[in-house]
């Protein structure tokens, strides 16, 4: 009988040890690495994360979509503040900066116009301008000092036409009338020198918004037109009837009427004439050119 039992329990080992083998090992005999885990749910070396793990290319590119969205927005948000800013400089009155010169010559109002210098002087030139208009400013600043030291000099008078040929070219209109006015007034009071020269210093851009009335008058009293005649004459532009007298006279002239583009003829400033007779002030030797013949 005991060896009848050694012999099944044999058999028994022989059967269990052949089901190891096919099915794995029974729970709880496997390593401490895999302990607790169901067969065959490890990774295999190398794999990657699930997708659960990852975004989709969906949300890929709805993510993508939001960021351009939002560049997009900024991009508007920016160029809205440049534009804000922008028109607020356009708006905004400029500074009035005086200018100082110290002139030794005779200033006088003549019917609408500023005469400077001596009668005797054998050069007189006539000067049509309009202080909002750039190539003034351009020939002033070249021009100006020489004008000044001929001046001086006794040898060149001038006869300034200041006008309002750019009205509607200022924001709002109507600077160009309100300065020529101030330049009159201010002859009246003796600074005309000074004044001009700031007008030209501080001028104002085509487009753009010119001196209020408060400027010009604050401008005159810093260039020594400290007087209420001055001001009230600012304020109330006493001369706007001269200085559209003086644009119309101008723009009725055929001997001031220069070429333009397309075979047209028309008056434009700056202007110049000496004697009587246009000169090419682009010329920069235009006035000494003039001295030069009369004094010969």
């Amino acid at each position: 009988m005991g060896g009848a039992k050694r012999a099944q329990r044999k058999r028994k080992q022989r059967t269990i040890r052949s089901a190891e083998t096919t099915s794995g090992p029974a729970p709880g005999v496997g390593s401490a690495r895999t302990a607790g885990k169901p067969a065959g749910t490890r990774p295999p070396a190398g794999a990657r994360p699930s997708a659960g793990a990852r975004p989709s290319a969906g949300a890929r590119q709805d993510r993508r979509r939001v960021l351009i969205a939002v560049a997009v927005v900024l991009v508007l948000a920016a160029a809205v503040v440049a534009g804000v800013l922008w028109q607020r400089s356009r708006s905004a009155p400029p500074e009035a900066t005086p200018q100082r010169v110290e002139a030794g010559y005779l200033v006088r109002l003549d019917n609408g116009v500023v005469v400077a210098g001596a009668d005797t002087a054998k050069v007189t030139a006539d000067i049509y301008e309009d202080f909002l208009c750039p190539a003034c400013g351009s020939f002033e600043r070249r021009d100006g000092g020489k004008i000044d030291d001929a001046l001086e000099a006794g040898t060149l008078k001038i006869r300034y036409h200041v006008i309002n040929l750019l009205d509607d070219l200022s924001n709002p209109p109507g600077y160009s009338l309100d300065a020529a006015s101030a330049a009159l007034c201010s002859a009246e009071a003796g600074a005309f020198p000074s004044y001009h020269a700031s007008l030209y210093a501080s001028q104002p851009r085509e487009g753009g918004r010119g001196h209020s009335l408060d400027q010009l008058v604050q401008l005159g009293r810093d260039v020594g037109a400290t007087t209420p005649a001055f001001e009230n004459c600012v304020r109330q532009r006493t001369h706007a009837d001269a200085v559209r007298a003086q644009l119309a006279a101008a723009t009725a002239d055929p001997a001031l009427r220069r070429p333009r583009p397309g075979g047209a003829q028309a008056f434009g400033t700056p202007t110049v004439t000496i004697n009587g007779k246009p000169v090419d002030h682009s010329d920069p030797a235009w006035l000494d050119n003039a001295l030069r013949s009369a004094a010969g």
